[in-house]
């Protein structure tokens, strides 16, 4: 396949070639892809899909890459990202918000129609599809406690709309994430709440994030997630990783249970230091992390 047949067969859809993910993901890390596309609508997404599948082209959905890492090889076909749909709709207590909608936009939306329920993700950051796929939570909230439905584009083409029962959510698990899958779009069910109440709740959290959380430079957020019984960043304290250098990346001295991009880091960098964080924490006190962060695409 060649860049004219492509842009011959789509020619509505906006396409880059080679374009390095390192331009797009929250710790700035990351090798190019072949093909970059921003399908508009759905008709786009399902012509992109359709066009792979018959020139047997791999494809995935990248989301706003927030909770990610690409190796520094990048990823070969086609990667996906929805942030051209990004519509949110409102009726009654309920808000859809197509995949490629900023989480925390949708938060403000609701704040802006004083429904409360949505107040624990008002930090959290990426796209309503990447925050469904992963049950995206914090503060004690997740997706599953206001989640109703999910409009989903089937590997064949078709659309169904899947309920909470048929995403059978876990901690940071949902089972398009087992699937050849695109999250379209997603409905929650909020409630009737007062502004004032809500706006404060929204600020409070706000504030809190602020302080713990090491946002003057690039990071993936939270690295692990939470070992039964442990704090994953007490863990790490009390094993002497805080503040280690790797490379361009560093365990964040604010905030232990972070990694964060200070001088250049490359992929390979947050890998090697994961693993080794892993390893310490295992020998140390025989608790195995599991990575929340998603790590994908191919050695250089």
């Amino acid at each position: 396949m060649n860049k004219t047949e492509l842009t011959a067969a789509l020619p509505e859809i906006k396409v880059m070639f080679n374009e390095p993910l390192m331009n797009y993901t929250f710790t700035k890390t990351g090798g190019p892809v072949d093909i970059l596309a921003f399908p508009k609508n759905t008709g786009e997404i399902k012509a992109l899909v359709d066009f792979c599948r018959k020139q047997s082209i791999p494809w995935m959905v990248l989301g706003k890459a927030s909770n990610l890492i690409v190796k520094d090889g990048g990823i070969r076909g086609v990667v996906i990202m929805l942030t051209e749909m990004n519509q949110v709709n409102v009726k009654g207590t309920k808000i859809t918000a197509q995949a490629g909608a900023k989480l925390v936009d949708t938060t403000y939306v609701a704040l802006e129609h004083s429904l409360t329920g949505f107040e624990f993700a008002c930090g959290i950051p990426g796209s309503i599809g990447g925050a469904v796929f992963m049950n995206a939570g914090a503060y004690d909230g997740q997706l599953e406690d206001v989640f109703e439905s999910a409009e989903i584009l089937l590997a064949n083409g078709k659309i169904e709309t899947w309920t909470a029962d048929q995403m059978n959510f876990s901690y940071r698990y949902s089972s398009v994430q087992e699937q050849p899958v695109i999250i379209v779009s997603a409905t929650f069910d909020l409630a009737a709440g007062d502004y004032n109440m809500i706006e404060k709740r929204m600020k409070e959290l706000t504030e809190l994030r602020q302080l713990k959380q090491p946002l003057e430079y690039p990071s993936c957020g939270s690295v692990f997630k939470r070992p039964v019984g442990h704090f994953t960043g007490k863990l790490i304290q009390d094993a002497g990783l805080q503040g280690l250098k790797w490379g361009g990346a560093q365990i964040s001295m604010k905030h232990a249970g972070f990694i964060v991009n200070i001088d250049n880091a490359t992929a390979t960098d947050y890998i090697e230091l994961i693993a080794h964080i892993q390893t310490v924490i295992k020998e140390k006190f025989d608790v195995t992390l599991e990575t929340e962060v998603r790590i994908i695409g191919e050695d250089k």
